[in-house]
């Protein structure tokens, strides 16, 4: 299933489906929403960059020291690192990177 959306609603992230419907929540303490992507989305967690999907069950986690969350789209997620730009998939998988002085 796609999300469309993902809002902070009080003290809780709301997951919105293509239609607009809210399909799931999550409780935001600790939590800082980062991007979304089309079937999961990324949050930072202390020193953690977590993803999550639409049921707002935790994918994975990728320890975020020295990185720096650029954005969040398609099936991909970017941080910059140093003076490259990586990139992870929903399982914190990194499937790329490049040079970016």
């Amino acid at each position: 299933m796609a999300i469309s959306d993902v809002q902070l609603k009080g003290s809780y992230l709301e997951v919105y489906d293509s239609s607009n419907k809210k399909v799931s929540s999550l409780h935001a303490s600790g939590l800082e929403l980062l991007g979304v992507a089309g079937d999961f989305f990324v949050v930072q967690k202390g020193s953690y960059f977590e993803t999550y999907d639409e049921k707002s069950k935790k994918i994975s986690s990728l320890h975020s020291s020295g990185m720096t969350f650029r954005s969040a789209a398609g099936s991909t997620f970017n941080v910059k690192k140093g003076s490259y730009i990586e990139s992870y998939d929903k399982n914190c998988k990194k499937t790329g990177s490049r040079h970016n002085p």
